[in-house]
């Protein structure tokens, strides 16, 4: 009968890279399987083949073609015996956990300034004083109040932004004493307005037949 023939994935080999499925699988055992090595070498090259027209995109790329050996041999659990183009990767590397990523770390009391404001504020600390390092000062705390008020509410005085850039530069940018303001709140505000979408309401006029 037909139900005796009949498999279950349960009962299957478990298969170490599923995406490829179970006929990858079934190559990979048979090549190593192959007592002949140069018969052995052209089965790899073939199952490299059918693996890189899964994503005929990248067939090509060096890399991914490096990505495609060392996935083969992840199939057939490292126990295929072939000549790669690749160093032959060994379970250890490949099970290795690779180096925590340096995440850039702002301010937590002023996460609303954004990291781009700090990488600014130590720019401006390394000029030479000048009328071209005030200027680049007086930019970035008119930038600073813009974020604020994105973030905040719709008003902010001078001082709390002379405060903070004084704060996030170590004290070696102050304005506090300065007489120049900075650009008006409303100016920010209505900037803003103009860029919001305006929804169209439905027309209520007389019907038309």
């Amino acid at each position: 009968m037909l139900v005796d023939n009949l498999e279950y994935n349960t009962e299957r080999e478990h298969l170490i890279i599923p995406e490829y499925g179970r006929h990858i699988q079934k190559m990979v055992n048979q090549a190593i399987a192959m007592e002949d090595r140069e018969e052995r070498n052209k089965c790899a090259n073939s199952i490299i083949a059918v693996m890189g027209n899964l994503n005929p995109h990248l067939r090509d790329v060096p890399d991914f073609q490096h990505k495609l050996w060392d996935q083969l041999f992840m199939i057939s659990d490292f126990k295929l015996d072939v000549d790669a183009p690749y160093p032959i990767p060994s379970p250890e590397e490949l099970a290795e956990r690779p180096q925590p990523l340096a995440y850039p770390q702002n301010f937590p009391k002023y996460r609303f300034y954004g990291n781009n404001i700090k990488r600014m504020i130590d720019v401006a600390v390394k000029w030479e004083d000048g009328d071209k390092k005030d200027g680049l000062v007086m930019t970035i705390a008119n930038h600073m109040k813009k974020s604020f008020l994105n973030w905040n509410k719709d008003t902010v005085d001078d001082q709390v932004i002379f405060n903070h850039l004084f704060e996030l530069s170590d004290g070696q940018l102050n304005l506090k004493d300065s007489e120049e303001d900075l650009t008006q709140a409303t100016a920010f505000v209505q900037t803003k307005k103009r860029y919001v979408k305006k929804t169209h309401k439905p027309s209520r006029g007389r019907k038309r037949y």
